[in-house]
């Protein structure tokens, strides 16, 4: 037995998120709006015969057993009553601690792929149920869909987007989720209320999603983080409709009104920010 799935694992970007409070358990309550993009993670799968677990990453992530997709490939080949060796390479391009779900998107794409070469034979919903034990974004990538996320992510619900253009600038640095969180100082108990968005087919232009873009994390991690913010005023001094930081940072992105405008505002940021990240991305 000898086989290998190579497969794009895509980053996401988070349209909205709302914070809605705090839980007893230590999760937090959001509201989110979010879709993949076109900025992808390399994975390749490889299955032979014999045993073993093995984890090779490029970039910053950690290889072995500290990366989630090791965890990933640990819980499908608990349910294989067979003998096999899994060897996993990733090529790291979305930047790790970033926002942008780097890390769950190897997860996930770990997920389904040993699903199909192990012959496992795990639905979607099976799949997204094992995906939520490693991580609360690890589901919306199996999902495969915009999706409105609420609960702690888990919860998705399908919405139809227009064809969207970012620019994506991250000042390289790493950002704690944990800080973040921790920074917003919730007390136990909902806060607030969601946004209220509950149907599909909602946004029909570019206008709707600028209009909608929030994120209440950004607050705290202009504060901890102040590089962020000089990253977003850059990003909206070249020409971008809005910007916003994704997840809890640090990456900016920017919408643009078409694909020549992102990238024209893309040339301008890698001449004048070399020492930033910099991707142009469309909306999957």
């Amino acid at each position: 037995m000898k086989n290998t799935l190579k497969l794009l694992s895509p980053a996401k970007i988070n349209l909205r998120l709302d914070v809605l409070g705090k839980r007893e358990d230590g999760y937090h309550e959001i509201e989110s709006i979010m879709t993949r993009i076109s900025l992808y993670d390399e994975v390749s799968l490889h299955v032979e015969d014999g045993e073993g677990l093995e984890v090779i990453s490029t970039g910053f992530a950690p290889s072995g057993e500290g990366n989630i997709a090791y965890k990933a490939a640990m819980a499908m080949l608990n349910r294989y009553s067979g003998r096999v060796r899994v060897r996993i390479e990733i090529n790291k391009n979305i930047p790790v601690a970033a926002g942008l779900g780097g890390g769950s998107g190897n997860a996930a794409t770990v997920l389904v792929g040993l699903n199909q070469m192990l012959g496992l034979g795990l639905s979607r919903d099976e799949l997204m149920k094992i995906g939520l034990l490693l991580g609360a974004d690890v589901p919306f990538f199996i999902f495969e869909r915009p999706a409105i996320a609420r609960g702690i992510g888990e919860r998705l619900e399908e919405i139809q987007l227009p064809k969207l253009w970012f620019v994506l600038v991250n000042p390289n640095i790493p950002v704690s989720t944990a800080d973040i969180y921790r920074g917003l100082n919730l007390k136990i108990g909902l806060t607030k209320k969601g946004f209220g968005i509950n149907m599909p087919n909602s946004f029909n232009g570019i206008e709707e999603v600028a209009e909608l873009l929030h994120n209440d994390l950004e607050e705290v991690a202009l504060r901890l983080h102040p590089e962020i913010g000089i990253v977003k005023d850059s990003v909206l001094s070249s020409g971008a409709l809005r910007a916003l930081m994704s997840g809890s940072g640090g990456t900016v992105f920017g919408l643009f009104e078409d694909r020549k405008a992102a990238e024209s505002a893309l040339r301008g940021l890698l001449l004048e920010h070399r020492g930033w990240l910099s991707f142009l991305a469309e909306n999957i």
